[in-house]
């Protein structure tokens, strides 16, 4: 069965940059051992399996996996898909849109405005509030994985900690920009180190104040060796963690605040995030990752 798909690049306005996604369009009747196996062949961060959805009020059912294992939410799998589901639907002079994305945490609502030349652009409502875990951590350990002095862990009032938007990840904030493209991540001793969570093995995302490119309030990295994962240009979902952590560190005012974060330069795929938090009553009241995507190419797989 010949099965259509679309790769993107995601957190991007330009190709081969940002974040690839891929996004296979038929993917009803596939077993989750054939999607596993799929995602594994194309060996990107994410490949998205668009399904129907029992419930007519949403646009889709997207099942969501890395190379190594399903995820119940992502970031760039839901901007880059709901902006492929948005192109596939418009024909003509595009119309902004709103669609709901069934995924394993629930209904996820999506906006999207389409560009006629070029990049599109998804912002969603986060799932669910960032949440943090409460749970020992070694700082030496973590440096050592990181290969950094102990020193550089940590900046002002932030020290690593362990945050869930849907995603569990351990948040390191670094001294600086240098601190972090200097450090190289060690798979075996992050695994020694670091905690599980729900079942798997926390995610290493380093963050830091300022970024390569002015406009960037924040810059980081990622690495999910628990999810075949050497290291990623762009993660909506720690995106999403880092907005508990960013409030519950900076304090944040009541009012609306908006916070644009680089990732992926040291990996040659420049990416940016945008991220929107509302605070009302000291709180996050409301949530939101966007960011633009591209279809870099379309086919189809003979299954």
């Amino acid at each position: 069965m010949a099965r259509s798909y679309s790769v993107y690049d995601v957190f991007t306005d330009r190709k081969l940059a940002g974040n690839p996604l891929a996004v296979i369009f038929d993917g009803d009747d596939l077993s989750d051992d054939a999607m596993q196996a799929i995602a594994k062949e194309m060996n990107l961060s994410e490949t998205v399996f668009v399904r129907l959805s029992e419930n007519p009020a949403y646009t889709a059912r997207i099942r969501i996996f890395t190379p190594g294992r399903e995820l119940p939410f992502a970031g760039h799998p839901t901007v880059g898909t709901a902006i492929a589901l948005a192109e596939r639907a418009q024909f003509g002079t595009p119309l902004d849109s709103v669609c709901v994305l069934e995924e394993n945490i629930g209904p996820i609502r999506c906006a999207v405005k389409l560009s006629v030349e070029g990049a599109s652009f998804a912002e969603f409502d986060l799932p669910r509030k960032s949440q943090q875990i409460n749970m020992p951590l070694d700082k030496m350990g973590i440096a050592n994985a990181l290969s950094l002095k102990q020193t550089e862990i940590g900046f002002e009032n932030h020290v690593p900690s362990l945050w869930t938007a849907g995603v569990a990840f351990l948040l390191i904030p670094v001294h600086d920009v240098g601190a972090v493209q200097r450090l190289e991540f060690d798979p075996q001793l992050w695994e020694a180190t670091v905690p599980f969570v729900d079942g798997s093995l926390a995610s290493a995302y380093i963050y830091c104040r300022g970024g390569v490119n002015h406009v960037a309030k924040f810059h980081a990295r990622m690495f999910a060796s628990g999810m075949g994962i050497v290291e990623d240009p762009a993660t909506g979902s720690a995106a999403a963690a880092l907005s508990g952590a960013i409030h519950h560190f900076d304090r944040l005012t009541d009012g609306h605040h908006g916070v644009l974060i680089e990732q992926g330069v040291e990996m040659g795929r420049p990416s940016f995030i945008h991220l929107h938090m509302d605070i009302e009553g000291g709180a996050i009241a409301n949530a939101r990752i966007g960011g633009q995507a591209v279809r870099l190419a379309s086919g189809t797989l003979d299954l």
